[in-house]
């Protein structure tokens, strides 16, 4: 499995990552969820993305990761708190630990930054980024994000003027036909040093288009080349895991030209197409 070194922090990971979406993201279903996290596993995948909010996806990990200690010490394991006080977040941070049976996160994420207030209430006095430095402080997180989908000039604002490790947000062809998530957020975080990570890849799904030629493996080479840090896919079976895992240990940037011809096909519907944005 290729890795890349994560920001600044010095510590590596693979350059894909089990997304917290797929069946991580339902409840009742944990010996389908145990199949898919230990296939990652096998398969050299070290970065493990997670919620408070994403259903069952903490307790799934939190089944395994006490029982395999050897395990947990070569994973990144990842988290988010949709708080926006102080003490909301560190409530869901001690929940988290709780239900993963964990000491520590390797990487906490202010979750889901939207507009202009969302930014305020979490920077302002008793916001939760109060929250997030103490933990880092604490041991009790290794480093810090944040993630956003709404807005690129908000999340850029965030990575601009937040002490964060990293930065998630979408990575796809949608994203390069509209513009802001790509070529600002992804430039300023990689000024600044900071790990990105990259999401909505496929688009829940929706820009799986095999009529046209636009297929998972297509849309992943694509975010890959754009040279996240990590590229991060919900699974739904360990042979979803596989896909994933080898086009991380086998990966063919896409040409330019290929690169154009995919964004083309995704430029006239764009705007409708970038669902996470709130535009539908």
């Amino acid at each position: 499995m290729d890795i890349h070194e994560f920001g600044k922090t010095r510590r590596k990971v693979s350059i894909v990552g089990l997304g917290g979406e797929g069946i991580l993201r339902t409840h009742g279903r944990g010996q389908e969820a145990r199949k898919v996290i230990l296939e990652a596993v096998q398969q050299g995948i070290t970065y493990f993305d997670s919620a408070r909010v994403y259903a069952g996806s903490e307790s799934y990990y939190g089944s395994i990761w006490p029982e395999h200690p050897d395990i947990r010490s070569g994973i990144f394991q990842t988290s988010k708190s949709a708080r926006r006080d102080q003490k909301g977040a560190l409530a869901d941070l001690e929940t988290t630990l709780r239900t993963m049976g964990l000491d520590h996160l390797d990487l906490w994420q202010v979750h889901d930054v939207r507009t202009e207030g969302d930014f305020e209430a979490i920077s302002g006095p008793g916001g939760a980024l109060e929250a997030f430095a103490a933990a880092k402080k604490a041991g009790k997180v290794r480093f810090i994000g944040v993630t956003g989908h709404h807005d690129p000039a908000i999340l850029t604002r965030a990575v601009r003027e937040w002490p964060v490790d990293s930065v998630l947000l979408p990575v796809n062809p949608v994203e390069a036909a509209l513009g802001g998530f790509l070529d600002n957020t992804l430039a300023e975080a990689r000024q600044k040093g900071v790990a990105t990570i990259g999401m909505k890849v496929l688009g829940a799904g929706h820009y799986v288009m095999p009529d046209l030629g636009v297929t998972a493996e297509l849309l992943i080479r694509f975010a890959l080349s754009q040279n996240p840090t990590v590229t991060i896919v919900g699974c739904s079976t360990p042979e979803e895991v596989q896909t994933l895992s080898r086009l991380g240990r086998n990966f063919q940037p896409l040409s330019k030209e290929e690169q154009e011809e995919l964004i083309g096909k995704f430029r006239p519907y764009a705007a409708r197409l970038a669902y996470y944005r709130g535009t539908l």
